[in-house]
């Protein structure tokens, strides 16, 4: 229900929210905006000038807010001179908006202290880092938007001023309770309709039409029957996945990797090692003694040892590699199982190690490798065939240009003939990015259509390549009226036939609010449906717009009106009752506060209209296009 009322109140047409005005100029960069200009302005407000520069900064960040959000969109739109004209002179609006704004302000004395500009930049979720305020941040963002930290901070001056002035014109605002509970009854008003359809699909059925109605709707109507680019393309694959599965590797051949990469098979010397870590000198040569004395090794790890983790495991750190064995151990070079070292000091204390076992180097059978060998030469050798085989593919198509009969024969694969197709169709085979723009960019297309030269290899996803030929192309052009005729006839039948409907419709309205509608429904053949419940949505459409306008039933006779569906077809609406809405208790607050808001915004709008229509202001040369 709320989000009917917020739908609602937003449909208020607010021309200027200062507070966004103001942040999306510092988030994009406005420089001194603020301060006196040169002589070649744009304009001035009150005496007070507006420089080139100033407006040209403003565009140019503008265009790059712009750039940002629309991305490759943006250069289309970029390319109008007028749409270009009028961001101009939109940037040059908010500039005089944002003067008059400060000029009223300073009028009315609102000043800011230091503390506060530097509490509102600390509080700035931009120069933030883990909710804490980051001064490299901070200089690194600012410097980006082109400013130092003293224009910046005049900047930030002019946002809080401006902050103030907006939240005085908003408190001032307050909101009735009758008015309040008025516009709940307005926007969440139930309205019940039963409705007739005047269908459209059986009226077209029914329609005649002549050649010269269908040929003027054609000649009216050309662009709607373009065809697209079409072409069709013969090409060449080679995969190097269905190559490896085709490679052949012999007994002499995996043998010979084996004794060159033995040590990739495998596995280095592993040692297993125990220790006792303590605190401090004293305890390290106390447990030494006792360790001299014959006592447990594994009994003093659990008893005296500070690493809680290898203490319940009587000191047992488990196998090592000489990659995960740290340097102290490396230094005690113990040698023998059981060797047992001094008291070895580290950064992190001191301890005492015992060597518990050790495994020699080993290096796996090929037996236990032979596949894995296997499968790495199949996918060496098919990589060397697959990039070869591409070398003479690309020698061939580009020796022998007039077709792919060459290619074919170094392939030794046929090629692939397509039929005809368009960007938005592309075979499965070649629905590959690169491929599709090296079809359709051009280069591979002859003169009036005629087949072109062969493609370069064309490679995707690393492991799969093409050669492509374009065999024939048709030209985006307009569909001839004879192909597209049963077409034509079917739009203009269902034109006629929405003409008709509505002047059917038309004329059953005025019977209806005549008092003769039974009659005349009953010979149309229509009759008033169900019931139904109407309430705004939030995006409303035609249908609901339209029943909302109608006039409430007075006296308990219903009201009528002609609207259209969604599928083109007349409706005929008979409204029979209008029931006001209600805000719930707990929505109440809510409601009151939103309508308060847009009152505010309402005020704001009008004080910044005022400002403009008293002040003087004179536009320069700068504020025209160069």
């Amino acid at each position: 229900m709320m989000d009917n009322l917020r739908a609602a109140s937003n449909n208020v047409v607010l021309k200027i929210i200062l507070a966004l005005i103001i942040l999306s100029f510092i988030l994009t960069g406005v420089g001194n905006y603020l301060v006196g200009g040169s002589g070649d302005y744009a304009a001035k407000v009150n005496g007070q000038e507006i420089g080139r520069a100033q407006l040209e900064q403003a565009v140019q960040n503008q265009r790059n807010r712009l750039q940002q959000q629309l991305g490759d969109q943006f250069s289309e739109l970029a390319g109008s001179d007028g749409y270009m004209q009028q961001l101009r002179q939109e940037s040059l609006s908010n500039l005089i908006d944002v003067t008059l704004l400060d000029q009223y302000s300073k009028k009315l004395g609102i000043t800011v202290s230091d503390q506060q500009i530097k509490d509102a930049i600390f509080a700035t979720p931009q120069f933030q880092t883990d909710g804490r305020f980051d001064n490299a941040k901070y200089l690194q963002s600012i410097q980006s938007m082109g400013y130092s930290a003293d224009n910046f901070a005049l900047l930030m001056k002019q946002q809080l001023i401006s902050q103030q002035l907006e939240q005085a014109y908003g408190q001032s605002d307050f909101v009735l309770p009758v008015e309040s509970k008025a516009m709940a009854e307005l926007l969440l008003q139930v309205r019940e309709v039963q409705t007739a359809i005047l269908d459209t699909d059986a009226l077209a059925a029914k329609q005649q039409v002549t050649d010269a109605e269908l040929q003027a709707f054609y000649d009216q109507n050309k662009n709607s029957f373009m065809s697209p680019e079409q072409v069709k393309v013969s090409y060449i694959e080679m995969d190097a996945a269905a190559m490896q599965g085709k490679t052949e590797v012999t007994d002499a051949d995996i043998s010979a990797y084996y004794d060159q990469h033995k040590s990739e098979f495998g596995q280095p010397e592993r040692r297993r090692y125990s220790v006792i870590v303590l605190k401090s000198q004293a305890d390290a040569d106390a447990v030494a003694a006792e360790l001299k004395k014959g006592t447990d090794f594994a009994e003093l790890a659990k008893t005296k040892s500070t690493d809680a983790l290898s203490a319940k495991q009587g000191g047992d750190l488990g196998w090592m590699e000489p990659e995960t064995t740290l340097p102290e151990f490396k230094n005690a070079k113990l040698t023998a199982k059981g060797q047992v070292s001094g008291v070895i000091k580290s950064d992190s204390g001191f301890f005492i190690l015992r060597l518990d076992d050790v495994t020699p180097e080993q290096v796996k059978p090929l037996a236990a490798v032979r596949n894995t060998i296997t499968d790495k030469l199949k996918q060496e050798k098919s990589l060397d065939a697959y990039y070869a085989l591409q070398q003479k593919v690309s020698e061939a198509a580009t020796n022998d240009n007039e077709s792919l009969a060459s290619a074919e024969e170094v392939a030794g694969s046929k090629a692939v003939h397509t039929d005809w197709f368009t960007q938005n169709q592309i075979p499965a085979g070649i629905n590959f990015k690169p491929v599709v723009q090296a079809i359709f960019d051009g280069g591979l297309i002859g003169q009036d259509g005629s087949p072109g030269s062969n493609s370069d290899i064309i490679t995707v996803d690393g492991d799969r390549a093409f050669v492509v030929r374009v065999d024939a192309h048709k030209a985006e052009g307009v569909k001839p009226f004879a192909e597209v005729k049963d077409q034509v006839t079917t739009l203009v039948k269902r034109q006629k036939a929405q003409d008709q409907a509505r002047m059917d419709g038309e004329k059953l309205l005025t019977a209806l609010k005549d008092g003769k509608g039974d009659d005349a429904m009953k010979a149309a053949g229509l009759s008033f449906g169900a019931s139904q419940k109407v309430q705004r949505s939030q995006q409303p459409s035609a249908f609901e717009s339209n029943v909302y306008a109608l006039p409430q039933p007075q006296k308990g006779q219903p009201v009528y009106g002609l609207t259209q569906d969604n599928k083109g077809n007349s409706v005929l609406v008979k409204l029979n009752a209008v029931t006001p809405g209600t805000v719930p208790e707990t929505d109440t607050a809510r409601f009151t506060q939103e309508m308060q808001q847009t009152s505010s915004n309402v005020t704001f709008d009008a004080l910044l209209t005022n400002l403009r229509q008293e002040a003087k202001i004179k536009y320069g040369s700068a504020a025209q296009n160069q």
